[in-house]
C-alpha cells in the first residue's frame, strides 16, 4: 500500500507544495503555533498511531519551539480518541492522529456514531504506512500459508484469532482471509496492539494480523512466526516474507496507516501551514530512519490523496464486513 500510495498520490503532492511555495500565505497561517498544540491518539500508549505520533511531535516541537502534546483518548474502538478531535476548538491547536477503523470502518459497524468524518474531520495528511503481518503462536504446526491453510480447513475450531479491536483492521483482515479459505475462525478483540501481541505470546490466541512493527522483532526471536504480509506486494523493509497473493489469497490487503487529522472547521491557510511543516518533518533523514526502525514508510500525501484512500478503505471493508456478518455488540 506504501508504494501505491506514494506512486498515486506524487503528482498531486507536487502541486500542492507548489502552490504553497507561489501563494502568500495568510498571518493567522504564518503564525501557528502561537501556543501549544494537543494531538490526540484514539489508542493506548505503545501501540502504532501512538508510536508515530510521538515522532512526529517530537521533532516539530523541537523545530517549531511550541509544546506539542500526545494525549492518549482509548475506546470505543478509537471512536473515542477520534470524536475528541472531531469535537474540538478549530484553530490548529488540537489535532489528532487515527487509522481506518474510526476514520472508516466504524461507520459500517457501528448503530450510531459520535462523529461523521466526512463533515467533522478534515483530513491533512496519510503520515506513514507500514504492512500488516499474519503471524501465528509458536505451537500452531505450519510455517507457512499453505500449511496454516490446510490445518485450518481440517478444523478450524482449534483455532482463535486476536486483533486490536473490534472492527479494526486487524480483525477484518482475518475475516477476510477466513472467508477467503473457507473457514470461521474465533475471534478476540483486545484493546491495541500490545495486548494482542502479549495474548499471542502466551497462547491466549494462535493467529493475527498485527502491524509489523508490533510483531517483527518477536518474530526475529523465534516468539512468534511470521507467515506473510498483507500488502499487494512485499514490503521493502521485510523482502524475505511472502505476500499473501502469492498464496492465491486475493483481495486481503491490510496495511496500517496512520493519517493527520483537525476539525473540519479549521481554517485552510492554517491547515496548509501544518501540512507543510509536516509534510517537511517527513521528509528529515532522521525521521526516516527512525520509521523505517518501526517498518513505517512515510507517505506525505496531499489531503485530496487522503480523501480518495478513506474511498478506497470503504470500498474494499464494505464487502467484507457484510460477508462476514461483522457486527458491534
Amino acid at each position: 500500500m506504501a508504494r501505491r500510495l506514494v506512486g498515486g498520490l506524487t503528482a498531486l503532492a507536487l502541486v500542492h507544495v507548489l502552490s504553497q511555495v507561489l501563494t502568500p500565505q495568510p498571518a493567522a497561517a504564518q503564525a501557528w503555533p502561537e501556543r501549544g498544540v494537543t494531538v490526540f491518539v484514539p489508542f493506548v500508549a505503545g501501540s502504532t498511531p501512538d508510536v508515530l505520533a510521538r515522532i512526529v511531535a517530537d521533532r516539530l516541537q523541537a523545530k517549531l519551539g511550541q509544546p506539542f502534546v500526545i494525549e492518549n483518548r482509548a475506546g470505543a474502538s478509537g471512536n473515542t480518541g477520534t470524536a475528541a478531535v472531531a469535537k474540538a476548538a478549530a484553530d490548529g491547536h488540537t489535532l489528532g492522529v487515527s487509522i481506518v477503523g474510526p476514520l472508516v470502518i466504524n461507520a459500517l459497524l457501528f448503530p450510531s456514531m459520535p462523529y461523521d468524518t466526512s463533515k467533522d474531520l478534515a483530513p491533512i495528511t496519510v503520515l506513514a504506512a507500514q504492512p500488516s503481518v499474519l503471524v501465528a503462536y509458536p505451537g500452531v504446526a505450519a510455517d507457512n500459508v499453505p500449511d496454516l491453510l490446510k490445518l485450518l480447513k481440517a478444523d478450524a475450531a482449534k483455532f482463535t484469532f486476536g486483533s486490536i479491536g473490534r472492527g479494526s483492521l486487524s480483525h477484518l483482515a482475518m475475516e477476510a482471509l477466513a472467508i477467503k479459505a473457507g473457514v470461521k475462525i474465533v475471534h478476540l478483540p483486545f484493546a491495541g496492539s500490545p495486548k494482542a501481541v502479549t495474548a499471542l505470546l502466551r497462547g491466549d490466541v494462535q493467529l493475527g494480523v498485527l502491524p509489523a512493527g508490533a510483531v517483527v522483532t518477536h518474530g526475529k526471536e523465534g516468539k512468534l512466526k511470521l507467515l506473510a504480509v498483507t500488502s499487494p506486494e512485499r514490503s521493502p523493509l521485510l523482502p524475505d516474507l511472502p505476500t499473501l497473493r502469492e498464496h492465491g489469497l486475493l483481495g486481503v490487503e491490510a496495511d496500517a496507516w496512520v493519517g493527520l487529522i483537525a476539525p473540519s472547521a479549521t481554517p485552510a491557510p492554517v491547515l496548509e501551514k501544518i501540512h507543510k511543516e509536516v509534510a517537511a518533518v517527513l521528509r528529515e533523514p532522521e525521521v526516516v530512519s527512525k520509521l523505517a526502525a518501526q517498518f513505517m514508510v512515510p507517505i506525505a500525501s496531499t489531503p485530496e490523496g487522503f480523501r480518495g484512500v478513506l474511498k478506497a478503505e470503504h470500498d474494499r471493508w464494505a464487502p467484507i464486513i457484510a460477508a462476514g456478518g461483522v457486527k458491534v455488540e
